[in-house]
């Protein structure tokens, strides 16, 4: 294999140890991504340069002009501490006119908003939960279209921020305070979609011209809660390593009736491709239900 220089973008505060050695599971997690990404890369061979990057670009353009890397591995999710700009560094990336990974700006723009993303989407045909969006500063009202329950969180925010067991409402009355908790703390609109019960699964896409649909992982809930508990990502059951390992929530291949690594569940992913019109590498996030 090739030697390459890569220069990989992330969170300054994220920016890993060369070993975990007196880490701690929780401390460990906060940059364990990053930590895998680097050292892999390094076992594979590889020149490799992390960069902590958060408020100016002038740091990667030195880095490019001056470590000249191969290609630039992106890990950041926001700049200026606003996710809404992650595309942009992907477009600056363009226009320095250096390879790098992940999606490109027109893909990562488009699922910036959940809506216009189902929006999309059930235009391929690919079935989507009923919705509808609540801007801030609005009165807040279920159309009687939106049958209860709904599941209720940001527009824009991902990694399951601000989703608890509380996001899952039954009344109307419930339904109004979330979406004013997701207005409030959050700062940005609601989407309220249906809920359905059912199994949380992730895919892996790959590929620009010839895309490479990956297996099936699946997020296994243990004991979460309880019986009366609904099996959703929140943001403690995504990121609190304790809480993880106490109720025994862990990540696998997704195995049994109704998953398949081909067929329908792959025409999706394709389809989900051709309707971003994306030259990149992205996840779908999917959701199995009898």
């Amino acid at each position: 294999m090739r030697r390459h220089r890569i220069l990989v973008l992330m969170h300054p505060d994220c920016v890993p140890p060369d070993s975990t050695d007196g880490y701690t599971a929780r401390e460990i997690n906060a940059w364990k991504t990053e930590f895998d990404v680097v050292t892999t890369l390094r076992a594979a061979g590889h020149d490799v340069r992390p960069l902590g990057v958060q408020e100016e670009m002038g740091p990667v353009r030195d880095e490019i002009e001056n470590f000249k890397p191969h290609v630039v591995y992106q890990l950041l999710e926001e700049f200026h501490y606003a996710t809404a700009y992650d595309q942009h560094i992907a477009s600056y990336l363009e226009l320095m006119k250096i390879p790098y990974t992940g999606c490109n700006p027109r893909g990562l723009i488009l699922a910036r908003g959940k809506d216009l993303s189902k929006t999309l989407v059930h235009h391929r045909r690919i079935a989507v939960p009923a919705f509808a969006v609540f801007p801030m500063r609005r009165k807040v009202k279920r159309p009687a279209r939106l049958a209860l329950p709904l599941i209720v969180k940001s527009l824009s925010e991902d990694g399951s921020r601000g989703i608890s067991q509380a996001s899952i409402v039954d009344t109307d009355e419930k339904f109004v305070e979330r979406v004013a908790f997701v207005h409030d703390s959050l700062g940005t609109a609601a989407i309220a979609e249906q809920y359905i019960e059912g199994r949380e699964l992730y895919v892996g896409v790959l590929g620009n011209n010839r895309v490479k649909v990956l297996p099936v992982w699946e997020l296994k809930f243990g004991k979460m809660g309880g019986d009366s508990s609904r099996h959703i990502a929140t943001e403690k059951a995504k990121h609190d390593t304790s809480y993880q390992e106490k109720v025994g929530i862990e990540d696998g291949p997704a195995t049994g009736a109704g998953v398949a690594n081909s067929g329908r569940g792959r025409r999706h992913c394709l389809a989900r491709t051709q309707t971003r019109q994306e030259s990149c590498d992205f996840r779908l996030d999917k959701f199995l239900c009898d």
